[in-house]
């Protein structure tokens, strides 16, 4: 199904909870209201007509100037052979979920897609966005008594951890610098 395709049956089903979409473009995506975000990944992977039975990735973006945090979640359809009603081409889209910072939280979708569990994992220890009913929500990069986010662009680079000088490229004792 062409983005043009997906962007216009999401819409119809679900209203005002697609924010924007942009099919121009190599990387087609819808926004959704975080709310509805969910009911919406259950649709994309199960519906017979777009059928995106992978996640391939979960990319967290920090929209500072916006106070903000993202989450785009490109999902793929991969045919299997289990009927005339399934789609039968590969498929990618692309869908953009935007938080406030100070209240980063989104619904885990581990369970739709068993591939969210690592990538939530990771959107949590690098950028701080907690995933509401995650089966096991905790850092996976991070040492588990970290502070902060390492990835967020306000993030304050750590000058030793447990006694350990902490050092950057060149020797810098900051990134900043």
């Amino acid at each position: 199904m062409a983005p043009e395709e997906i962007c216009k049956l999401l819409k119809t089903e679900f209203g005002e909870a697609i924010e924007d979409a942009v099919v121009e473009g190599g990387h087609p995506y819808v926004q959704v209201q975080p709310g509805r975000w969910r009911e919406i990944a259950g649709f994309l992977c199960n519906d017979a007509r777009l059928w995106f039975n992978l996640l391939r990735s979960i990319t967290a973006l920090d929209l500072l100037a916006d106070n903000k945090l993202a989450c785009i979640y490109d999902v793929m359809c991969i045919p299997l052979d289990q009927g005339a009603e399934l789609v039968t081409e590969t498929c990618e889209f692309a869908v953009r979920v935007v938080v406030d910072r100070d209240h980063a939280e989104l619904p885990s979708v581990a369970d739709i897609w068993p591939a969210a569990d690592w990538h939530e994992r990771e959107a949590y220890d690098m950028m701080g966005i907690h995933f509401a009913d995650h089966p096991d929500l905790r850092r996976i990069l991070c040492p588990d008594d970290w502070v902060g986010f390492p990835l967020r662009k306000d993030y304050e680079f750590p000058l030793e951890y447990h006694d350990i000088p902490a050092t950057t490229e060149y020797e810098l004792p900051n990134p900043r610098h």
